[in-house]
């Protein structure tokens, strides 16, 4: 996948909101804190890596493992995005 070919921050949301209501049976809302309302464990947030990683042509490692990257869906199709973006100095750098 080209960068081109990366869905806008929406609709990577309303993909994240229907692959987790897909996997949970429940409605989600882009802002809602995923752990506090039950709707993520451990194990199921390694999933959803897993199908951002395959689905998205990125590599989650290091520093954005961090829990706060994973906590809603706004903030994990902000890390998609962020992670889909040239690095900065490009390949030289």
């Amino acid at each position: 996948m080209t960068t081109e070919n990366v869905p806008s921050t929406n609709d990577l949301e309303k993909e994240l909101l229907g692959f987790l209501e897909g996997h949970t049976g429940k409605p989600w809302e882009p802002d809602t804190d995923l752990f506090r309302a039950g709707g993520l464990s451990s194990l199921f947030a390694m999933q959803l890596v897993v199908h951002l990683e395959k689905s998205y042509g990125i590599a989650i490692r290091g520093a954005d493992m961090r829990l706060d990257n994973f906590r809603t869906v706004r903030q994990m199709a902000e890390l998609v995005v962020r992670l889909r973006q040239p690095a900065a100095g490009g390949v030289d750098g």
